[in-house]
C-alpha cells in the first residue's frame, strides 16, 4: 500500500488492509526507525541489535538479522533513495494474550519523505514521568505524546522527563546530551539508548573526544556550557531552555556531534 512518497510493506510485500486493520487497535510491538541516504543506512547493526533485543525481551524469540535486511531491501527497492523508513516488529497474535513460540512475528515497514529535524534552538519543559519498559523502543507510549502537547500549549517546544531521584532521563522523542565546555555528559537514568546516540558515543571514542555519563538534574543546568536533542533524524539540534534554565548556544559542541555522525559509514541492508 502506497500515499503519496509513502510505502508500507509486511514480511517484503505491499500491506493489505486486511494485514494493517489489527494494528490499528494494537499497542505491543516494538520498532527501529533510520534515515537513509543513497540506499545505505548508518548504525545498521545498532537498528538490527535493538529488533533482536527487544523482540527477545516481548516475545520470547527474534526474526534473523539476514530475514529483517532482506524486508528492508524490498522496502528501500518501491522508493527513492533518501528516505525515512521505520520497521515495527508485532505477533499476529495482538496484545492481552500469551502467544507460544509457534506465533511467528511479522514485519512491517514504512516508508516516506526523508527528515533532517528541527532547525532549534528549542525549549523544553520539564516533566516528571518514566516510561514503561524504557530501554524498548516500543509503541502505544500515549504519555510522550501527552507531554509534548501539553508543553507546546505552555509556550515551550517538547518536553524533557525527570525521573522520581530528580533526574533528566529523555525527551519525548529525543535522548538528551549535554556539554560542560570540554566533555560530553549523557544523563544518567533509566532510558532508550538511541541509535544515533549510540553512533555519536563510538564516534566520539574514535576521535578522541572525552565522555561520561552522569546524573543530570535541573539545578544542575546553568553549570553546564550546552545542550542538545537527538534522534533518527539528527545527531544534534540545539537546546537553550529546560524549564526555567537558559543554556548557552554552543555551535562547537553541535559542530562536533555532528562530525562525529558523519564519519560513521553508511552500509546498506
Amino acid at each position: 500500500m502506497s500515499a503519496g512518497s509513502f510505502v508500507v510493506q509486511r514480511i517484503g510485500r505491499a500491506a493489505t488492509v486486511e494485514d494493517l486493520a489489527p494494528l490499528a487497535f494494537a499497542g505491543y510491538a516494538h520498532f527501529t526507525a533510520m534515515q537513509v541516504r543513497g540506499g545505505q543506512v548508518r548504525g545498521l547493526d545498532l537498528h538490527l541489535e535493538r529488533l533482536r533485543s527487544a523482540s527477545v525481551a516481548l516475545f520470547g524469540q527474534a526474526l534473523s538479522d539476514d530475514r529483517v535486511r532482506s524486508h528492508l531491501r524490498a522496502a528501500l527497492a518501491a522508493g527513492p533513495a533518501d528516505l525515512s523508513m521505520t520497521a515495527t516488529v508485532y505477533s499476529p497474535a495482538g496484545e492481552f494474550t500469551v502467544a507460544g513460540a509457534d506465533v511467528e512475528l511479522q514485519l512491517l515497514v514504512r516508508t516516506g519523505a526523508a527528515a533532517s529535524g528541527p532547525q532549534g534552538p528549542l525549549t523544553l519543559a520539564t516533566v516528571e514521568h518514566e516510561r514503561v519498559l524504557p530501554a524498548l523502543k516500543h509503541v502505544g507510549e500515549v504519555a510522550k505524546t501527552y507531554f509534548l502537547r501539553e508543553a507546546v500549549r505552555q509556550g515551550f517546544d517538547d518536553a524533557a522527563f525527570v525521573d522520581r531521584r530528580g533526574r533528566l532521563s529523555e525527551a519525548s522523542i529525543w535522548n538528551l546530551a549535554f556539554w560542560d565546555g570540554a566533555a560530553v555528559v549523557w544523563p544518567e537514568a533509566e532510558m532508550l539508548g538511541g541509535t544515533t546516540m549510540g553512533i555519536v558515543r563510538r564516534q566520539l571514542d574514535r576521535l578522541g573526544i572525552h565522555q561520561r555519563s552522569q546524573a543530570v538534574t535541573p539545578a544542575d543546568l546553568p553549570a553546564l556550557a550546552g545542550a542538545v536533542v537527538m534522534n533518527s533524524w539528527t545527531p544534534g539540534v540545539a537546546v537553550h531552555r529546560i524549564g526555567p534554565a537558559r543554556l548557552p548556544e554552543a555551535p562547537a559542541f553541535l559542530d562536533l556531534l555532528h562530525r562525529a555522525y558523519q564519519a560513521e559509514p553508511l552500509t546498506a541492508p
